[in-house]
């Protein structure tokens, strides 16, 4: 199953107009994230308040994600500020995969954006949240949040940056999107004698990520048709919901 490295922005010092900041804001957005990956089957690695961009380069660096997807809201420079909107997402110039998911990422933003027009996937070899991660990465700056009806959107609209985001992702790694979160529940796994198939899609032919005992409790995190988003132990993926009880 897929596996990011969630990196909301660390800098308190970007204030909004009209109060909060960037790290505020895009913190709320990785909340919101948090249910909506699990319930689409996208495990994640998040960073804390209080790292470095070093720090966050390190752990990222550190594992074997599939793409690193850092949360920023921009601002204008000095002679230009007050004056902007739009939506950007960077991509290192020489990632392949990052150039994808930037693409598909803008691609689905513009149907939420507060000007679906200036959303662009953008290359670059400056950021280096893009450049020194060994993962594909892409750096989303949601909005602009130095003039207030741009600041105003972000804050309002948290839920639906989050959810087009994960979207996003979803496209991006091949899986279909499920839209309605819902409270993780327990279940039980109820096949008659041999263990349960825990997929890395809902069907019947994808690989089997592991196989989970008959007997044991499983954490249910979200519904496509007749399979379950199933946690069990570190794995995350897809299960037949007719060898499920509780569910």
């Amino acid at each position: 199953m897929p596996i990011i490295f969630l990196s909301p922005s660390l800098q308190p010092f970007n204030e909004y107009v009209g109060g909060g900041n960037e790290q505020q804001y895009m913190n709320e957005v990785a909340d919101a994230m948090e249910p909506m990956l699990r319930a689409n089957a996208i495990r994640f690695t998040r960073s804390k308040i209080g790292d470095s961009l070093a720090d966050v380069i390190r752990q990222s660096n550190s594992g074997n994600y599939d793409l690193h997807l850092a949360l920023h809201s921009n601002a204008a420079g000095e002679s230009m500020s007050g004056q902007l909107n739009g939506a950007d997402m960077y991509y290192y110039t020489y990632s392949v995969w990052g150039k994808k998911a930037a693409k598909i990422l803008a691609e689905n933003y513009r149907k939420i954006a507060y000007d679906p027009n200036r959303v662009q996937a953008r290359p670059t070899t400056k950021l280096v949240e893009v450049t020194k991660t060994n993962a594909p990465a892409v750096l989303v700056e949601v909005e602009y949040h130095d003039n207030e009806a741009g600041a105003n959107w972000i804050r309002t609209h948290i839920n639906e940056i989050a959810a087009n985001l994960t979207e996003g992702l979803t496209i991006y790694f091949g899986l279909p999107y499920i839209s309605d979160t819902m409270e993780p529940r327990s279940a039980m796994v109820c096949t008659k004698e041999s263990p349960l198939n825990l997929r890395v899609r809902p069907n019947l032919h994808a690989p089997v990520v592991t196989q989970i005992p008959r007997g044991s409790t499983v954490t249910i995190y979200g519904v496509w048709k007749n399979w379950r988003v199933v946690g069990y132990q570190d794995y995350l993926g897809y299960a037949d919901a007719s060898y499920l009880r509780g569910v």
